[in-house]
């Protein structure tokens, strides 16, 4: 698939993606009367959803990556190239900030609004690291040995994920990023954005030599394949 064909896939589904994540978080506050409980299944229930659509719709397109941390290790496994990594890097973090700007849009709040959750500490940042590692593990076991479940599998680890880390499973760079430009549920500060970016690499890269040495004759997949390589 041409570049251009892949990167509007990538940018589409990432701003779907965080305009998800964010939406949903607003609309389950709203509606849960406080109940912090039911507004983070709201939020982790319409994330599974749209990352199971997206990864089936536009994952024959671009691989479905909408996740630095996830191109990163397709470009270790070379099913892309370094140039096609940056440009995927540049136009998923684009469409993490479109997606938050899409959302408060849409509940009339303010654009940009610097977030002010504190997610900060060790408890924090291993989180992010268990759940990327996990997300990661999830896709490339996934693709070698069931490829047409990839898209339910990740959207299920996406939803548990939420209710066993402490963070509430970013496990995505540009997500984590675009994240700290809202005040909503969905929010981080600024300052917490760079320990828990390290963390999501660290686990990341921990998941792709765990997966060579459990999958040591493998290639990788292609990157047409429809592999979601994502991150709520």
């Amino acid at each position: 698939m041409p570049l251009p064909h892949r990167l509007l896939a990538e940018f589409l589904g990432t701003l779907l993606l965080l305009a998800t994540v964010v939406g949903s978080g607003i609309m389950g506050v709203k509606l849960s009367a406080g109940n912090d409980g039911l507004a983070l299944l709201a939020n982790a229930s319409a994330t599974a959803g749209i990352l199971y659509v997206l990864v089936v719709v536009l994952g024959p397109v671009s691989g479905a990556h909408f996740n630095p941390a996830v191109s990163l290790v397709m470009r270790l496994q070379r099913s892309i190239s370094t140039s096609d990594l940056i440009a995927y890097v540049v136009i998923q973090i684009a469409g993490a900030v479109a997606g938050v700007v899409l959302a408060h849009a849409m509940f009339d709040l303010p654009l940009i609004q610097p977030g002010d959750h504190i997610r900060t500490g060790g408890a924090q940042w291993l989180s992010e690291g268990v759940a990327t590692f996990g997300l990661l593990l999830t896709i490339l076991l996934g693709v070698q040995r069931r490829p047409a479940a990839v898209p339910v599998l990740v959207a299920s680890y996406i939803f548990a994920a939420y209710w066993f880390t402490a963070s509430i499973s970013f496990a995505n760079p540009a997500v984590t990023f675009a994240r700290s430009l809202t005040q909503t549920f969905a929010g981080i500060r600024p300052v917490d954005v760079a320990d828990f970016v390290l963390a999501q690499l660290a686990g990341a890269l921990i998941a792709c030599v765990v997966a060579r040495w459990l999958l040591p004759a493998e290639a990788p997949a292609p990157i047409a394949s429809p592999s979601p390589v994502v991150g709520q």
